[in-house]
């Protein structure tokens, strides 16, 4: 009988469902798609719910339900933590402990009764609950999906129960634990602190964080000066990448911010960066600074993994994996013949890895790799709609819309919209696994048009304007426009544009504003390249996603170039869209010129009214 098997993460950030049949995975979602909550962290129901729907299994047929941590010894570690440095600590201590008696110490109720409210006709005592660590669900969910039959495992985030990094070795069914980095000591926090001294959310704000690091002066005296000050009082920095933090800076572990203020601001000579304000070049300077740090020490720990288990491949996990530039640099530094990171390599990853943990290591089943092809179906493991779907969400709201049978001629209609510097809405298919749009919920735009950052940034997503836009490439047009060692299906490694196609720069360009750097042609494919000519890279593979490597190649034929922009299909402070209805909102809402939901187009200004995008934002509630 086939063995079925729902992991679920929750309570932190990014709650998500992934149920795997005999060790294949169906389906995987995060509840804010469902619930529209950005990184929803209740418990899963939608999410559980699509997954169980989507296999058609109900919860009397699960052989386990698997919670991607153990509460019992993090509730242990927050204990012990407020314990050594009591008295500090108490207002959050206060506030702390009774969410963890009335929902976390009682986590199994909790999760039978939610399992009851999805199936009322099983009994969910008799259901089978597993809590492995949460590392291991993180390294889980990196080995296990990947094409390798062994591997070194690297998972790095803020913390777990104890553990904020570890070292594990992989083969075939068998993960082996041989080293970790403990609280109070992380890699992640350290980074999560700068996120919020230079102005972003913590937890949500690191990828902004990065994507200030490029706008850094690299000749600035400032940059030696940050280094030493970072290197010289908050951090030490081992070779094995192991990092010890000093306590009289950061207050996460007793205060509910993550820095003392006052001491970062003597030490840095500028204060916190109030949220919105406006950015300066020594913001600038030092998110460069930290960017390199974390580089160094994501290597130095990818070097020790490399001495522990000598293999020849390494997996990627955690929060900290989804560091796109430090990934790119640890992939080109050579050290591994390839890496291989979890799409959702975050907490929700950790539903998926805490099933798969449990299948092959509870339940003992082998696997094989065939060291090239992962398991994840191009992460494309969500909710699909139907052509009727989209029809009556069309009726609903009175829209206009084409029918395209012709796939071809609807691919020959879009990418003429994009040459024309079009902005496209583009719902195919089932929706993406993890953080990025990866061409089934994506907005695209031509990467050749120099206006095409600007316009996307502040007319449709509504955000920085300094935030850079990722391509999407065909595979086998990679090695025209990047320097990039292997694929990158998952838009997680970051890459140089080759020579051929940048731009030559004046020599004062590192002195000059921000947004004038951001502005100056950089290469021909201006609107992907960052200011230091890389770029958040996603490869596109025929295997996995036809339509979409199809839509590319058609635009090659008439462009000459096989990548076009690709950013999630969402505004800034929303899930990317789920359903047809999100992704009209989206569209009505927005300065998108043209949608296309499956086979049916809408273009703008053929709805009712197209111009009245405040309506819109009242109507399904964006603002």
């Amino acid at each position: 009988m086939t063995r079925y098997i729902l992991g679920i993460s929750a309570f932190y950030h990014d709650s998500a469902a992934a149920l795997i049949a005999d060790g294949r995975i169906i389906a995987a979602a995060q509840e804010e798609r469902f619930t529209r909550i950005k990184q929803d962290s209740h418990f899963p129901l939608e999410a559980a719910k699509f997954c169980l729907s989507y296999a058609g299994v109900t919860v009397s047929e699960l052989d386990a339900v698997v919670f991607y941590d153990k509460p019992l010894l993090k509730f242990e570690r927050l204990l012990e933590t407020y314990y050594a440095f009591a008295p500090k600590g108490l207002a959050q201590f206060l506030s702390f402990v009774p969410v963890w008696i009335k929902e976390k110490l009682f986590l199994k109720k909790l999760i039978r009764d939610a399992l009851k409210t999805l199936d009322p006709n099983c009994d969910p005592l008799k259901v089978k609950l597993l809590f492995p660590e949460h590392h291991l669900s993180h390294a889980a969910s990196a080995f296990f999906p990947s094409p390798y039959e062994e591997a070194a495992i690297l998972t790095i985030d803020g913390v777990g129960e104890w553990a904020t990094a570890t070292i594990m070795h992989g083969k075939g069914s068998e993960i082996k634990p041989l080293k970790e980095l403990r609280f109070p000591h992380s890699l992640g926090l350290l980074y999560s602190a700068f996120t919020y001294f230079l102005g972003f959310k913590v937890n949500s704000g690191e990828y902004k964080l990065m994507g200030m690091a490029p706008y850094g002066n690299p000749s600035s005296p400032q940059i030696k000066e940050y280094r030493d000050k970072i290197t010289g009082t908050l951090i030490d920095l081992r070779d094995d990448g192991s990092i010890w933090l000093n306590p009289d800076y950061f207050t996460y572990t007793t205060g509910l911010r993550m820095i003392d203020d006052k001491k970062w601001a003597a030490l840095f000579g500028f204060p916190t960066r109030p949220v919105e304000s406006h950015i300066e070049q020594h913001h600038c300077d030092l998110a460069y600074v930290i960017q390199q740090i974390h580089d160094e020490i994501v290597l130095k720990m990818a070097a020790e993994a490399k001495r522990l288990t000598g293999a020849k491949h390494l997996c990627l996990a955690g929060g900290s994996a989804l560091n796109c530039v430090s990934n790119g640099k640890l992939l080109k530094s050579g050290l591994f013949d390839g890496i291989w990171i979890q799409p959702a390599a975050g907490d929700a990853g950790g539903a998926l890895g805490a099933a798969l943990a449990v299948h092959y290591q509870y339940f003992g089943a082998p696997r094989t790799a065939d060291g090239t092809n992962d398991a994840m179906q191009g992460a494309y493991l969500g909710p699909e709609y139907s052509e009727l779907d989209a029809e009556l969400m069309a009726r609903k709201h009175k829209a206009i819309y084409h029918r395209i049978g012709d796939f071809e001629k609807l691919i020959d209609l879009v990418t003429d919209h994009l040459t024309h510097g079009k902005v496209v809405g583009w719902h195919q298919g089932r929706m993406e696994w993890g953080p990025r749009a990866l061409g089934n919920r994506s907005i695209l735009g031509d990467a050749r048009n120099g206006s095409m950052q600007k316009k996307l940034n502040l007319k449709i997503k509504y955000r920085e304007g300094f935030r850079p836009f990722a391509p999407s490439v065909l595979a086998e047009s990679s090695p025209e426009f990047f320097d990039l060692k292997q694929g990158s299906p998952y838009m997680l490694l970051i890459a140089d544009v080759v020579k051929e196609r940048r731009t030559e720069l004046p020599a004062n360009y590192h002195e000059l504003p921000l947004f004038d750097k951001l502005y100056m042609t950089r290469s021909d494919v201006q609107s992907i390249t960052h200011l230091d000519f890389s770029a958040r890279i996603q490869t596109v593979h025929k295997e996995t996603n036809s339509r979409y490597h199809r839509l590319i190649s058609r635009f090659k034929e008439k462009t000459g170039y096989g990548l076009i922009v690709n950013t999630s299909f969402n505004v800034r402070g929303e899930p990317i869209v789920c359903t047809p209805e999100d992704s009209f909102a989206c569209f009505m809402a927005t300065e998108i010129d043209t949608l296309v939901i499956g086979d049916l187009l809408f273009i703008k200004e053929e709805q009712p009214d197209w111009n009245d995008r405040d309506k819109w934002k009242r109507t399904f509630a964006l603002d």
